[in-house]
């Protein structure tokens, strides 16, 4: 009996950003998110995910918002409760790798605009693209979880997951995080893997999946029971599918164990309650496609993270070349060894997914292949856990002499640059840091928002004209 006095598990929630983003294209506006908070702030979470990943990009393009005014809302909505983002290493929420000096400065204006917890991550697992991010993290007194993105192959051994932990513990991390970003890892597989990395580190280990192959809820309870402190949940008015396992089941399925999370049903139950018509919504207009909320259990048989297929599959729609979806399937994998056989998650796998499409469409492999191919053969994403495939590298760059160093270390400083380019549009020194994610998405930002004070401008003025007649 012993053996089985446990800490109480931790949930991370992830209405707020995973789930709407793997289901919805991250859509879901500020002003829906805000009025429920104070119910989910009573909850007990051990924290919210509300931030990074796709939201900064889709609030700024899509929603018309100023991501860093949707932090500071949930900020003082969700008083008690630790908000925690996702990060992309030195790609930060962009797609290229950016200077120390902008990495540094983004990781300390999230944490002062309210990030508690921050999630770093590399798409190659190199850590040398996360040291910069880890250190600013811990010198503004955050929470820095490094994540490892799960995936398969021969050169993923246990050995591999131990001796990352290991490194990690040394780089002054936190926790860490599995990021099984396609929902490969298997339950009994989860077991062997957690109960290994915890046999390497004292770091606690947290456990991140999708519902894509119908596994995630048993491979949750394998982990837990192996040793794993918090899973990533979503309510279920947003869960399964793409998305993460439902935040309620869990709690039942805990209850009354040695790892009983004590949250409160009914309050649950309210919350679930106020996303469920924006679930409907979102079936209605068409937002949300049936499709992604069923188990796609290819995602097994082809390694490949649901949003990856549903890239690849309107990229041969425009080209009138759905009847190559097989073809481009079984491609992948072929392209992802040639390029060192890197995990598949953002930006990795849609520049693997893009260049199957490439080769199967040229009819010919790398007959062309894209700036971000050429830039990974080159050396300019960092290092992979294989060499590139010797062919491929000289057919795509030549005699070119690949870099072997991290990446940003080829990087001047360039915050300075940055803030020139874009003075004119500056209203508070966050924008500075939008710019440089997203220059032309945050410039017709700046201008919509401009165009708004002007509106509310002028309408203040007409009223006050009204009121006091000359």
């Amino acid at each position: 009996m012993s053996e089985q006095v446990k800490k109480p598990i931790g949930i991370t929630e992830t209405i707020l950003r995973d789930a709407h983003q793997s289901l919805i294209a991250t859509r879901m506006p500020t002003d829906y998110m805000l009025p429920i908070l104070d119910k989910m702030d009573k909850v007990g979470y051990h924290s919210v995910e509300c931030w990074g990943g796709a939201t900064f990009d889709a609030s700024l393009r899509f929603l018309k918002e100023d991501p860093w005014d949707r932090l500071r809302k949930i900020k003082a909505g969700l008083k008690n409760t630790k908000l925690q983002m996702l990060f992309r290493g030195q790609n930060i929420l962009g797609y290229r790798h950016y200077a120390d000096d902008v990495v540094t400065y983004f990781v300390q204006k999230s944490i002062a605009n309210g990030i508690d917890i921050i999630r770093i991550f590399d798409c190659f697992n190199d850590l040398r693209n996360l040291e910069c991010a880890v250190t600013a993290a811990n010198k503004e007194k955050g929470h820095a979880q490094v994540a490892l993105s799960y995936t398969l192959g021969d050169a993923y051994t246990m050995d591999y997951w131990m001796k990352m932990s290991k490194e990690i513990e040394a780089m002054g991390a936190n926790s860490i995080c599995i990021k099984d970003m396609a929902g490969l890892l298997l339950p009994y597989k989860a077991t062997e893997l957690i109960t290994a990395m915890k046999s390497a580190t004292d770091l606690p280990i947290q456990l991140h999946t999708h519902y894509t192959s119908g596994v995630a809820g048993m491979t949750y309870m394998k982990a837990i029971e192996a040793g794993a402190s918090v899973i990533d949940c979503a309510m279920s008015p947003l869960a399964m599918g793409t998305s993460q396992p439902a935040t309620e089941v869990m709690v039942e399925t805990f209850k009354d164990t040695p790892y009983d999370t004590g949250y409160d049903q009914n309050l649950l139950a309210e919350i679930a309650d106020y996303f469920r018509p924006f679930r409907d919504e979102c079936l209605a207009n068409g937002l949300l496609n049936p499709k992604v909320m069923g188990v796609d259990i290819k995602t097994l048989l082809y390694q490949v993270p649901g949003g990856m297929l549903s890239n690849m599959v309107s990229q041969l729609k425009e080209q009138n070349a759905e009847d190559k979806y097989y073809e481009v399937l079984q491609e992948i994998p072929r392209v992802r060894q040639d390029l060192g056989e890197p995990p598949l998650v953002t930006p990795s796998s849609q520049i693997v997914g893009t260049q199957a499409v490439f080769n199967v469409l040229m009819g010919e492999r790398y007959k062309m292949a894209t700036k971000e191919t050429q830039d990974v053969l080159h050396g300019k994403y960092g290092q992979t856990i294989k060499p590139f495939d010797a062919e491929v590298q000289k057919k795509v760059i030549g005699d070119d002499v690949p870099i072997t160093c991290r990446p940003a270390d080829l990087i001047p400083n360039e915050l300075e640059k940055i803030e020139s380019e874009m003075k004119e549009w500056k209203q508070q020194d966050e924008d500075v840091l939008s710019y440089a994610l997203f220059p032309q998405v945050a410039i017709d930002f700046f201008k919509y928002r401009q165009a708004q004070q002007e509106k509310v401008d002028m309408t203040q003025a007409d009223t006050q004209n009204a009121a006091y007649p000359v």
